[in-house]
């Protein structure tokens, strides 16, 4: 029976041993917990001072979904960690507070232009995916994600993305309920909250970057066009969309002007402008390919299905699909 204690005693190891592992992948798990937790916090209140207001216990407790008493815990395990500061029921985001805050919306907002840009993924399914993700990375592996992209400025709704200074470029714009009548105005922000008012407002097919004009406005809904279609919308729903005055470089281009996808097969043209919507590593790729601002561009073949077609451009020949081109716009080269 001897030969039983070296048994017993290997199965006593083996026990230990995934004893120990499960402590540690619950210690991991717990972690990543009381991170996430943490994270989604700092963006409370984040988001409420730039609104111009401070969290308070309750606004925490509701955006969290936790009950007074795991609020309370969880306030003051951030203040000892430096994170945050209570006065009189308000909540104030310390300078490292800030800083943490500021990258984990720089993460977010980089997930989501990751997700439209490389991973095509519906606009509509973008913030919730980048919601989860944006807890899973280091500052350095934020920075690298940055870099890939291209170094976006905006998100995919018109948001600005915090550099690594924490600095966002901001462009002054006001709700579309607010704009001028036959003043045309660029799309710069669609607020993707609540869903179902972006949902209604990206099946109206109104877009970021696109310049429109209010024709109508009533209590009951908002007429407004792009120059080819005229779109209607509650004033509720038309609240979450900012527009800006156009800049300089985004000046509406004559009549004469296309989009590339619609330029004619065997057709030259000159490129006059390529979307200022159109951000990141999806506009360098373009640049990269020689279609920049004066260049000539010529359609030279298209599959059977229309897409991709391949167009002729500085002696190379590149292929694009419709929903690339339709960010490149040209002027038609008339040929006498």
């Amino acid at each position: 029976m001897e030969w039983l204690i070296p048994v017993v005693l290997l199965a006593g190891l083996l026990a230990l041993a995934l004893r120990s592992r499960l402590a540690a992948s619950y210690r991991a798990w717990r972690a990543q917990q009381e991170r996430e937790q943490v994270e989604d916090a700092l963006k409370h209140l984040l988001n409420r001072e730039h609104q111009g207001r401070h969290a308070s216990p309750e606004s925490l407790s509701g955006a969290l979904g936790l009950s007074r008493a795991q609020t309370v815990r969880l306030i003051e395990r951030m203040e000892a960690q430096g994170l945050l500061q209570s006065r009189a029921e308000q909540l104030h985001l310390t300078p490292a507070g800030e800083r943490w805050a500021l990258n984990v919306l720089r993460a977010h907002r980089l997930w989501e232009r990751y997700l439209a840009d490389e991973a095509r993924m519906p606009l509509a399914q973008i913030h919730a995916e980048a919601h989860r993700r944006e807890h899973t990375l280091s500052e350095a592996e934020v920075e690298a994600l940055e870099a890939n992209l291209g170094y976006p400025q905006q998100d995919p709704h018109g948001d600005p993305i915090p550099d690594r200074a924490g600095e966002m470029p901001s462009r002054a714009s006001c709700p579309l309920t607010d704009w001028p009548t036959d003043e045309p105005g660029r799309i710069v922000h669609i607020e993707d909250e609540p869903a179902v008012a972006y949902q209604q407002i990206a099946a109206a097919g109104l877009k970021l970057g696109q310049t429109v004009r209010v024709l109508e406005r009533t209590p009951q809904r908002l007429t407004i066009s792009d120059g080819e279609n005229e779109y209607r919308l509650a004033p509720a729903i038309a609240a979450n969309v900012s527009v800006s005055p156009l800049l300089p470089t985004e000046r509406v281009f004559d009549g004469d002007a296309l989009p590339l996808s619609k330029l004619p097969l065997h057709r030259e043209g000159e490129v006059v402008q390529i979307d200022p919507a159109l951000q990141g590593l999806t506009r360098r790729r373009l640049l990269d390919l020689g279609l920049t601002v004066g260049a000539t561009v010529r359609p030279e073949m298209q599959t059977f299905v229309g897409e991709p077609r391949a167009y002729r451009v500085r002696g190379t020949l590149i292929a694009l699909r419709k929903e690339q081109a339709d960010h490149i716009l040209v002027r038609p080269i008339a040929h006498y």
